[in-house]
């Protein structure tokens, strides 16, 4: 049975582009929990508002479920930012043509882990 890694939070189906949300992924990736807090508060992106509430919420499940960790002993593990669906809107156009406008989605799953762990 695969031992449990970390301490996970997800949203799923949300209205912004993965390749708006990446660039501001990888400034907080590996970074201590705290740090990474205060680094995407500070941005003015959506993406960073987005990473943030589903960072929070990761460090909300780590500390409910292990009552021994506080904040300054968690990093961030693992942040992925996935294609979610897309949705096919049209576009009007001239002369009764159209164009295709895809509306994309993101999928961002965060986990946070003890800085502890990383050396076993």
């Amino acid at each position: 049975m695969e031992t449990k890694k970390g301490y996970k939070a997800v949203a799923k189906y949300l209205m912004v582009s993965p390749s708006k949300v990446r660039p501001v992924a990888d400034l907080v990736r590996g970074k201590g929990y705290v740090e990474a807090v205060a680094i995407l508060e500070a941005m003015p992106q959506k993406g960073s508002d987005l990473i943030l509430k589903v960072l929070k919420s990761a460090g909300a499940n780590a500390l409910s479920q292990n009552k021994k960790l506080d904040e300054e002993s968690l990093f961030v593990s693992e942040l992925r930012v996935n294609d979610g669906p897309r949705l096919k809107r049209v576009w009007a156009r001239s002369h009764g043509k159209r164009d295709i406008l895809l509306r994309r989605m993101s999928h961002i799953t965060v986990v946070v882990d003890e800085k502890a762990k990383v050396g076993k």
